[in-house]
């Protein structure tokens, strides 16, 4: 009899633990973009919403410019998903190879200097290049939510319409040509 009590309080730990996950799921998205399990995340949140139509029409161009078409778009996004495919096998490598160098340890009795300043080179680098390619997934993964939601192609700091030529050769471009002069001479 103990038994049976047992089970429905545990059947309802379960419920309640598991409802409050997908409210916190999604929250964790837009707050955190370096988050890892958020990459998983976006990716599932920018699968629905390929399937619903962007209005291409409202898609910003610069002056002179010819609009979006859904071609154009469907090659951007298709880069924009290479890339998260990319970017995450690059991480995955990256992780596997410092956890490595993690467990090999840089000191210890008899090693030589040399090696134990090599070795500490190696994780530097290591590090740097995972985090690189965790701050590209980021910005993909955000590309193609502005797709998604249709915002896709405002400056971030002025609010003009970034171009269409920089976007297709650099989908994940957030300012347009001036802001981004503007604040590499910064």
């Amino acid at each position: 009899m103990t038994t049976a009590k047992a089970s429905p309080t545990k059947k309802a730990a379960a419920p309640k633990s598991a409802s409050p996950s997908p409210s916190t799921a999604p929250t964790v998205d837009p707050g955190s973009p370096s988050d890892p399990g958020s990459p998983s995340q976006d990716k599932t949140k920018a699968d629905p919403g390929a399937s619903k139509p962007v209005d291409i029409k409202n898609l910003p161009v610069r002056d002179g410019e010819e609009p979006w078409v859904k071609a154009e778009l469907d090659a951007v996004r298709a880069a924009l998903q290479e890339d998260i495919a990319r970017f995450q096998s690059q991480i995955e490598i990256s992780t596997a190879e410092l956890e490595g160098l993690l467990r090999d340890g840089s000191e210890g009795a008899g090693r030589d200097p040399a090696d134990v300043g090599s070795a500490n080179f190696e994780r530097r680098t290591e590090l740097s290049l995972a985090n690189n390619a965790r701050e590209m997934l980021d910005q993909s993964e955000l590309a193609l939510r502005h797709i998604e939601m249709g915002t896709f192609g405002n400056c971030d700091e002025c609010g003009k319409p970034i171009g269409k030529g920089r976007l297709q050769a650099f989908p994940r471009a957030t300012l347009c040509v001036t802001c981004k002069q503007r604040e590499e001479r910064r």
